[in-house]
């Protein structure tokens, strides 16, 4: 994996990292989302489609965060002896199997913070569902960060390129949207104020730790990016404020 910058990601055990990532390098793309981020040393943070778990040990490890796991997919069991193997106790990381499409089991303005890496637009696509399913969890004042994969043009859905197909559907290129779409989406938020909404730089980065993997999910990848798909995508930061 490239070791340029992102001390906090290089500084974990490689073997492991790729073990656990589903996708481009969640831990960089957790790190530069959180530049400058105004989340309380000591705040409780939902880690939102945790995957396996790697970024919610960053959280807690990194940042200090009391963090809670949140994925539908992933076995919260299999990610509580990830945690215990990585010295996070539940009092440092609780791992839950949720559905935040369908209602989060939590009080309301409970979390300091919100975060989600990589996972945002498969549920939260609607445009009521920051102020329906997720703002409401979040503390007056509180933050939503999220990073998604993205087009770097939503105008290339109506002719996708050959090197995007090589590797996936149609179907699963439509979830992928570029910053204006996004910056438009969360815009109509009643309860939250929009921070930013921009283009991220760890895009090839990410990406590259992410092929280097050996599993068939970054292998199926690599046919498009081999090809240069690479440049019609990146990753998109988005920053909230709770009102």
């Amino acid at each position: 994996m490239a070791t340029h910058g992102f001390p906090k990601s290089n500084a974990y055990d490689q073997t492991v990292v790729r073990e656990k990532i589903m996708g481009p390098n969640p831990l960089k793309l957790l790190e530069e989302l959180l530049q400058d981020h105004a989340i309380p040393c000591d705040g409780t943070v939902m880690d939102l489609g945790s995957g396996q778990g790697i970024t919610s040990v960053m959280l807690a490890k990194d940042y200090g965060f009391r963090v809670f796991a949140c994925d539908l997919w992933s076995d919260p069991t299999d990610n509580l002896r990830f945690f215990e193997r990585m010295g996070l106790s539940t009092d440092r990381v609780v791992p839950l199997k949720t559905d935040a499409a369908n209602g989060l089991p939590f009080a309301r303005e409970f979390f300091d913070a919100v975060v989600s890496i990589d996972s945002y637009h498969y549920f939260a696509c609607d445009p009521a569902f920051l102020d329906e399913k997720l703002l409401p969890f979040v503390k007056p004042g509180g933050f939503v960060y999220i990073a998604v994969p993205g087009m770097k043009d939503d105008g290339l859905h109506e002719d996708l390129p050959a090197e995007l197909l090589l590797s996936w559907t149609p179907e699963e290129l439509s979830a992928l949207h570029d910053a204006a779409y996004w910056q438009t989406l969360v815009n109509q938020a009643q309860d939250a104020d929009v921070v930013s909404v921009h283009e991220m730089d760890v895009n090839e980065e990410a990406w590259n730790d992410w092929l280097a993997c050996d599993n068939e999910y970054s292998v199926n990848d690599r046919a498009s990016l081999d090809a240069g798909a690479g440049a019609y995508l990146n990753f998109v930061a988005i920053v909230l404020r709770k009102r």
